[in-house]
């Protein structure tokens, strides 16, 4: 036998995963207990509610329903209608997001004075709470004494207050805003961590090629961005799709249905209506679309890294 393995001590003369298999197993067991607790089981249990017809106005009566509960809401106007104002505000937040995070971080990505200042002002937007986000863009919005009106006023844009959230046409433009203001530094974040990665070699040996500003986007900036792209359309479309704060701080999902989007219709039907049933199948449904489109994008933008 080797002396100097015989001196070392045990732990290293056995493999790690031999040795301390059963020791991490026990460390682990009560933070995967805790997960089951806190994570598992509420998203089984509300399953399982969602098969029955439960309502709180009613609660001794809760008969087991199968999947009526999902069969009834997709024969509902209200929920298709919901799922449309949805679809809208998804797309028009994830391209103004992706947009103005990949110019703001070309521009971060960038050597010039004050460059450290706007990165941490940057950072202000993504570190307000979203309620917090909620109350400040209701405060900008307001139109007896909203800053957006008195700017527009004081440009000569207008020539009287405006209720800006009691518009049908502009509510749903105005809540992309406040939820795109605040997601922009996140997603700036993820596609200056990727340009970082993208070498200095290839934009020289680009310029000696002879290729301008443009093409050196076209041909290095864009195909090194993909992998961030991915990701940022991946999280805020599940954020957008889920979001909830600002339709209920802001418009309640009003005027008029305007901005009665899938998660409002949610809390609508589980909290208002104390139909937990259904309002447990809608969020389900709403779970699973979400991650298939999740699912869809991986599937498709992942194909071409």
């Amino acid at each position: 036998m080797n002396t100097k393995s015989s001196m070392l001590p045990k732990a290293l003369r056995y493999p790690v995963s031999a040795y301390d298999q059963k020791s991490a197993m026990i460390f682990l067991a009560p933070m995967m207990l805790v997960l089951m607790v806190i994570a598992v089981f509420p998203i089984v249990y509300s399953l399982w509610i969602s098969l029955f017809d439960l309502k709180l106005t009613r609660p001794n009566r809760a008969p087991f329903v199968w999947f009526d509960n999902y069969a009834l809401i997709f024969h509902d106007p209200m929920f298709w209608s919901s799922v449309g104002r949805t679809t809208s505000f998804t797309l028009m937040s994830v391209a103004c997001i992706m947009f103005i995070a990949m110019l703001m971080a070309l521009l971060l990505n960038e050597k010039f004075r004050g460059r450290r200042i706007l990165s941490t002002v940057l950072l202000i937007p993504w570190a307000i709470p979203y309620v917090a986000n909620g109350l400040m863009w209701k405060w900008i919005y307001d139109s007896g004494y909203g800053a957006l009106n008195g700017l527009l006023l004081q440009l000569g844009f207008i020539d009287k207050y405006m209720v800006w959230l009691g518009d049908v046409d502009k509510t749903l433009l105005l809540i992309t805003n406040a939820f795109v203001w605040k997601e922009v530094p996140l997603a700036t974040i993820l596609l200056l961590v990727t340009l970082k990665s993208v070498g200095a070699d290839l934009y020289r040996a680009a310029k000696v090629d002879g290729a301008n500003v443009w093409q050196r986007f076209i041909h290095i900036t864009l195909p090194a961005l993909k992998p961030g792209f991915m990701l940022v359309m991946i999280y805020e479309t599940m954020m957008a799709i889920r979001h909830f704060d600002l339709f209920f701080i802001l418009t309640e999902g009003g005027p008029a249905d305007a901005s009665h989007v899938v998660a409002w219709e949610v809390y609508v039907e589980t909290f208002r209506k104390l139909a937990f049933g259904t309002g447990a199948a809608m969020a389900y449904i709403m779970a699973i679309a979400t991650f298939m489109l999740a699912f869809f994008i991986i599937r498709t933008m992942g194909k071409k890294l």
